[in-house]
């Protein structure tokens, strides 16, 4: 009897955490962490803002916010942006860390950024022209993808 309910318990707890995990809330911007709100003020003021949520993880929260064009930012807990997709501009270059830019230019001078993701094994970047390049932290050219 006493694994049953231990059992049950357990159980009832992963569909507590799953179910808790993954629910979306619309809030406002100035509901976002101080870095996101700064990021956005300086980055993307001119934009107007259709939509901000916050998604609870199990331990974290992540928030995205969606402009009217269409562009998208995702942000961390911390609101350190880890993704932004400009489906109706380019990525701001101040956003872009100078070395993957001037590679950018360099090797693809006609083309512009359109998405730029981050996470802890580096960056990888969408050009306008579809291609995808994957960067290391230290700004290293690690893979193509056409």
């Amino acid at each position: 009897m006493k694994k049953l309910a231990l059992i049950l318990t357990c159980l009832l707890t992963v569909f507590t955490v799953v179910a808790f995990a993954g629910n979306d809330k619309v809030i406002t911007v100035k509901q976002l962490p101080n870095n996101a709100q700064l990021f956005l003020k300086s980055h993307f003021n001119a934009n107007k803002v259709a939509l901000v949520k916050m998604e609870n993880k199990i331990i974290t929260k992540d928030y995205e916010v969606t402009f009217v064009n269409g562009n998208k930012i995702d942000f961390d807990s911390n609101g350190n942006w880890e993704e932004i997709d400009c489906k109706a501009t380019v990525v701001p270059k101040k956003v872009v860390p100078v070395k993957i830019y001037n590679y950018v230019k360099s090797n693809y001078p006609k083309e512009k950024i359109v998405k730029i993701e981050r996470d802890r094994k580096g960056y990888a970047i969408k050009l306008s022209n579809r291609m995808e390049l994957d960067f290391n932290n230290n700004f290293q050219l690690t893979e193509i993808d056409r």
